[in-house]
């Protein structure tokens, strides 16, 4: 039996300005190691405010959270922040590359921060990364020097450097063509079956989601069918 490394229980969300609205009802499931999990939904469903309570950027909401069965709440923010980059990877519509540094730092930089390992040893996992996702040879390059699809997959290997519990996506294909966005669908199925990668990804792209393992489909703040 694979483990859970992620749990919602009942989480609920209320938006207070200028009144109360609940905007998240009682969202319960979990996420096993290797998993390959999609959430769908419209647009204002309530997906993105899911993913960011789940990622710990948000502490304004009831309900529990455990990440790798750890209890998140009450933790204070510096013990957040270091979970997150120790246990979370994340991949967004846009890359969020910084062009002044070449490709290998950009990758180097969260593995740098958690300050686990030496500066040659994350230098050595980030080529690693690089050459699972088929650009090490794009290395020493900076980042618009690189195509939209190049970069996203930059944008992954950055965020599995830490050698995450979970990786989480909003949007991730959001901003690629059809060519790219099935690149990316691949690296993450591969991650999941190959790698034993957990992944959540928030995503409008139906023909994506279909082929996850699991989809959780919301709509006005609830799961409605998983």
């Amino acid at each position: 039996m694979e483990k859970t490394v992620l749990q919602a229980r009942e989480i609920s969300k209320y938006f207070h300005d200028p009144y109360d609205i609940q905007v998240l009802k009682k969202i319960s499931f979990e996420v096993k190691k290797g998993e390959f999990t999609s959430i769908i939904g419209k647009s204002g469903c309530g997906k993105s405010t899911l993913l960011y309570i789940l990622s710990t950027m948000d502490t304004d909401y009831q309900g529990d959270l455990l990440l790798d069965e750890q209890l998140m709440r009450g933790k204070k923010e510096g013990d957040l922040a270091r979970v997150r980059n120790e246990k979370i990877g994340f991949v967004f519509q846009f890359h969020y590359l910084l062009n002044e540094f070449s490709v290998l730092k950009n990758v180097m930089l969260p593995g740098l921060k958690l300050n686990k390992l030496s500066a040659a040893e994350v230098e050595q996992h980030a080529y690693e990364k690089l050459k699972i996702l088929g650009i090490q040879d794009e290395a020493l390059k900076l980042p618009n020097q690189l195509s939209g699809g190049q970069k996203q997959r930059v944008a992954i290997a950055r965020a599995l450097i830490n050698n995450p519990l979970i990786v989480m996506g909003d949007e991730p294909t959001g901003n690629l063509d059809k060519k790219n966005s099935e690149i990316v669908f691949e690296i993450f199925k591969e991650l999941a079956e190959a790698f034993n990668q957990s992944l959540l990804i928030v995503t409008h792209d139906n023909e994506f989601a279909q082929r996850t393992h699991r989809i959780i489909e919301m709509e006005d703040g609830a799961i409605i069918r998983m």
